[in-house]
């Protein structure tokens, strides 16, 4: 049963992917080739480098919220920096390029200069990852190649196209970790710094922390926009949304709470997943094709 598979972007909610992957892994499904933003950038790497549902969640597990969002000489301008994250790209994915991979990989970012969409899917995987995860103002852009570039969910939130663009002829798994427009009047609420433990209350009373959390809630309202945009737009074959609305960027979450919020979604779509990989689902296909277009990103070699 094979398919490929767009991870979306979302944060602290990217715990979910592993419980998807965890389940489309169980269930039988291959996954043939798959792209991700930002957190699913993140999670796709490191699946697609040899480690196991299991072992991302010891990984995210282990994580030292002080550590990994330290600073170090040379951060560009950011609020927080990408410490202890960097440490653990080198160790658990080091010297691996997308050319080292079993399945085609891809991930999203946007050079904030020229206001281009970029796809990476050559060159160093640990590179890719801290330009696609390096949210604006949050995490301090990454340079490739001469290119200033920062979170790919600025523009791509769900890369499904890009995802289909490695085997057209198969289903694309779309997995959604922003709200759905039928809760905004309850969206997920950014409590970036009140959520981490480093900081003391005071400083989270400050007119700028507050400014902050303003835009970092207004982003997440622009983000879920875009991603039903996309969503619409590109049409994937199945789309599972785990129900983890209420998490923040960077809010301190029961790691196993939120891995099996993704298996309960990716359980819920099993139905219409054995669907798209039928011959009904393959002819449907092939007699009506597909009705997204086929936008193509400035790619680039990383480092």
């Amino acid at each position: 049963m094979d398919i490929t598979v767009a991870l979306g972007g979302g944060g602290a909610k990217g715990n979910a992917h592993s419980g998807v992957l965890r389940v489309l892994q169980r269930e039988g499904f291959h996954i043939r080739a798959l792209a991700g933003t930002s957190a699913g950038g993140l999670w796709g790497a490191l699946y697609l480098t040899g480690h196991s549902p299991d072992e991302i969640d010891e990984i995210m597990g282990a994580f030292d919220p002080v550590r990994i969002y330290a600073r170090d000489d040379g951060d560009g301008p950011a609020l927080l920096g990408t410490s202890g994250l960097r440490e653990m790209l080198q160790l658990k994915i080091g010297q691996m390029r997308f050319e080292d991979l079993d399945i085609p990989f891809a991930v999203t970012a946007v050079d904030i200069e020229t206001a281009e969409a970029v796809t990476i899917q050559s060159g160093s995987i640990y590179e890719a990852v801290l330009a696609t995860i390096a949210v604006p103002g949050v995490f301090p852009p990454h340079e490739i190649n001469g290119r200033m570039l920062i979170d790919g969910g600025v523009m791509n939130p769900v890369p499904v196209s890009i995802a289909r663009r490695f085997f057209p002829d198969l289903p694309v798994v779309a997995v959604v970790l922003a709200p759905p427009q039928n809760t905004w009047s309850t969206p997920s609420v950014s409590r970036l710094l009140p959520s981490l433990p480093y900081l003391s209350t005071y400083l989270a009373k400050l007119r700028i922390t507050k400014a902050l959390n303003i835009y970092l809630r207004s982003v997440e309202i622009s983000s879920a926009l875009l991603t039903d945009l996309h969503l619409e737009l590109e049409k994937p074959d199945i789309i599972i949304r785990p129900q983890v609305p209420k998490i923040g960027l960077l809010d301190e979450v029961d790691i196993n709470e939120i891995v099996l919020l993704g298996e309960i979604a990716a359980r819920d779509a099993l139905p219409d997943l054995r669907t798209a990989v039928s011959w009904r689902g393959k002819m449907k296909r092939r007699l009506f094709g597909q009705s997204y277009p086929d936008r193509m990103d400035k790619q680039i070699h990383g480092a």
